[in-house]
């Protein structure tokens, strides 16, 4: 007697990564690319602007001005960087599925002033304070 088995389940149908969901979502927004991160993981730009990157699918860093970053740590959005907290830099991190939208949240941000810095008077130059 022979055992029915399943049909397989097609890769689209699977429950995507934290990272995965992220990284789709992210290379959907005209001009994002990804590269991959000098200090490990991947990095999304805008041209030449970081707009963050992610480490796995456990945690995502974002670049802010200082008083941005005071603004999304006081709101609990994010937290400090976890190597450099007086940056401007935040940390998110990923618990579960559903940290996603926060996460895509701060990138939206990310890229919102990015655009506008890119399209602005003086184009947003030094005002991140990217480092980290």
């Amino acid at each position: 007697m022979s055992v029915p088995t399943s049909p397989p389940i097609p890769s689209d149908a699977r429950a995507a990564s934290p990272s995965e969901r992220l990284r789709r979502e992210l290379l959907g927004w005209p001009g994002v690319v990804e590269a991959p991160h000098r200090f490990g993981g991947v990095e999304f730009r805008l041209g030449r602007r970081e707009l963050g990157h992610l480490h796995g699918d456990h945690l995502a860093d974002l670049p802010f001005p200082v008083r941005v970053r005071e603004e999304l740590v006081r709101e609990g959005r994010a937290r400090p960087h976890h190597v450099l907290p007086a940056s401007g830099w935040v940390s998110f991190p990923i618990r579960s599925d559903d940290d996603v939208p926060a996460a895509l949240a701060l990138f939206r941000l990310s890229y919102d002033r990015a655009t506008a810095a890119a399209t602005g008077p003086g184009h947003g130059a030094g005002e991140t304070g990217e480092s980290g």
